[in-house]
């Protein structure tokens, strides 16, 4: 029994056969050709171009119809690349300069564009690789033939293992097939993670090089909930995943029960249970499973494949979809959260450590135009349901109050252009830097609620970079310092009576549901596929025994020791639960 840790990006549980993927793809020899066949060669790549772009297009408009516009704008970037002149341009020359086959020419220069991309330094640009390669692949199959068979047309259920898989190898995954996918490489960010979540199948990321040491057939376990691929599992291992995978089936069953019923302890502490989503489409899935609100409506999805910036317009009609679909629910709108590595067309040159540069709202506020647009877009969609705006990354009293300033010029603006919003939207911030945290109570006295952001919080405290496997161990929601400032920001909010919620990853993980509920936490925002299980958790036990747990945990000085006994209380409470 081997186990690989990589990085969560769709939960669920999975036991199966694995299916290896090729990690090669299609290999293409070095060939040169005749000085008087280059011209044939070049009317060749025309033509495999031509229908590599319709593929494209046809890809889009079938994913769109599938899982909506949004994803089906992934392809469509797909085919505007293919048909860019530049790089047309660039693959005739290889031909017609090198005298190198069309086939050739096409696998070169896309490589080479694919390695400038993982070589950037950027886990966003590193992912975008993908792309490349899955177009490289669509063109070359046009040049070249044997496609083979699809994993969009699998004879028998198994679970995926690949260095990676492109985003329309995942988007041609049948659920009913595919049970899980792992793949060596990856990050959260990559639109192969990004439509796993979508397509509600478990999947693990960037576990490092392990494919070459599993053969098509192995037994495997995909823990999609915790990071983790356990190969050839021993006999223990297996049958308490598959005793935990059949209790989960029949509790899936109870869990749905619960969808109209509040997220209220047996002693009548109420608890606002709220949904993380991405995309627009994704309000369904909130209602679908009971949730209170949108408590993280994340809007970078607007600027993937992107261009040139999205126009107030498409910003308008995204955030007032959420809002009709979810009627009186709040919804949670933060404002761009992004950094440099995506806007490089801004910068004068690229940024050495993008994680700790210009992004989000620092990003914002060097480049007003693009914050004022989006600012004007969520006031004038407040016309049409509750609507709150959050500031993500707010590391200093200043930026926050910049951002208050902005945001009233856009008021003021709209007024003078009698154009309707709601006058008197909460304002908050997400406390996710160490400063924030420290901070909270100054920052307390400026806005109406706080949105604690684990995932970054964790990885600025720790120092620890959430995407590299090789810090799993590291990385740790259950560290006491990490507790510390959570505990801190709830206290800060209790004195100035605002709203306090957690909407990073931490909040969506079982084990820690009593903990954050005995720390004062009375709203978690977490992943919709996760509403149901976090609600049952918290209709199982008494707010007493929560404190108790929080006081308890005080106790410990390690993350593995905090971990450790959250499971077992977990466990006491619902032994079904896997952790």
């Amino acid at each position: 029994m081997e186990i690989k840790r990589g990085i969560a990006v769709s939960p669920g549980v999975a036991i199966g056969p694995a299916l290896v993927l090729d990690t090669e793809g299609i290999r293409i020899p070095e060939r040169f050709i005749d000085r008087k066949e280059r011209q044939a060669e070049v009317d060749r790549l025309h033509e495999a171009l031509k229908a590599a772009g319709c593929e494209a297009r046809v890809n889009q408009d079938a994913i769109s119809a599938k899982l909506g516009k949004q994803y089906g704008a992934i392809f469509a970037a797909h085919a505007m690349l293919i048909e860019d002149p530049e790089l047309i341009r660039e693959l005739e020359a290889t031909i017609l300069e090198k005298n190198h086959s069309a086939a050739y020419a096409v696998s070169r220069v896309m490589r080479r564009h694919a390695k400038a991309l993982e070589n950037l330094g950027s886990a966003t640009f590193s992912t975008r690789a993908s792309d490349i390669f899955d177009i490289e692949k669509s063109i070359l199959r046009n040049l070249v033939g044997g496609a083979g068979e699809g994993l969009g047309t699998l004879q028998s259920q198994v679970i995926v293992l690949a260095h990676d898989l492109t985003p329309s190898e995942t988007a041609s995954l049948d659920p009913k097939m595919v049970w899980a996918f792992a793949t060596e490489a990856g990050g959260r960010a990559s639109h192969t993670a990004i439509m796993a979540g979508v397509l509600e199948i478990p999947a693990v990321v960037g576990l490092g090089r392990f494919v070459t040491d599993v053969s098509g057939g192995d037994e495997i376990i995909v823990d999609g909930n915790r990071g983790i691929v356990i190969l050839n599992p021993d006999e223990e291992t297996l049958e308490r995943y598959e005793k935990a995978r059949t209790t989960l089936g029949t509790f899936a069953t109870r869990l749905s029960e619960l969808r109209d019923k509040p997220a209220e302890t047996t002693d009548g502490c109420r608890v606002q249970l709220m949904g993380n989503i991405e995309f627009p489409s994704e309000a369904q899935h909130c209602l679908d499973r009971g949730a209170d609100g949108v408590g993280l409506y994340r809007t970078e999805f607007l600027y993937l494949n992107k261009q040139t910036d999205p126009v107030e317009e498409e910003h308008f009609e995204a955030y007032r979809a959420v809002l009709l679909a979810m009627g009186n629910r709040p919804v949670i709108i933060r404002t761009l959260d992004l950094g440099s590595d995506k806007f490089m067309h801004r910068m004068e040159h690229e940024e050495r450590n993008p994680a700790l540069g210009l992004r989000s709202v620092r990003l914002c506020l060097r480049n007003l135009t693009l914050f004022k647009t989006q600012l004007r877009a969520i006031l004038r969609a407040s016309h049409y349901g509750n609507v709150r705006i959050m500031f993500p990354m707010v590391s200093t009293l200043l930026e926050l109050r910049q951002c208050k300033m902005l945001l009233a010029e856009v008021k003021e603006d709209l007024e003078e252009e009698r154009i309707p919003f709601a006058k008197k939207i909460p304002v908050g911030t997400m406390i996710e830097v160490p400063s924030a945290a420290i901070m909270a109570d100054e920052l307390a006295r400026e806005v109406s609620f706080f949105s604690i952001g684990t995932n970054d919080l964790i990885q600025y405290t720790l120092a620890a970079d959430r995407t590299n496997e090789a810090l799993a161990s590291l990385y740790s929601a259950g560290d006491p310092s990490v507790l510390r400032l959570i505990a801190n920001v709830v206290q800060a909010a209790q004195r100035h009576q605002i709203d306090v919620s957690v909407c990073g990853e931490m909040s969506g993980d079982p084990i820690y549901a009593l903990l954050l509920l005995g720390l004062g936490l009375r709203q978690l925002s977490v992943t919709p596929q996760n509403i149901p299980e976090i609600k049952n958790i918290i209709r199982s036990i008494t707010l007493d025994e929560a404190k108790q747990v929080a006081e308890e945990t005080k106790q410990f000085d390690t993350a593995r020791d905090v971990n450790s006994y959250l499971r077992e209380q977990t466990r006491r409470i619902l032994p079904e639960v896997v952790n």
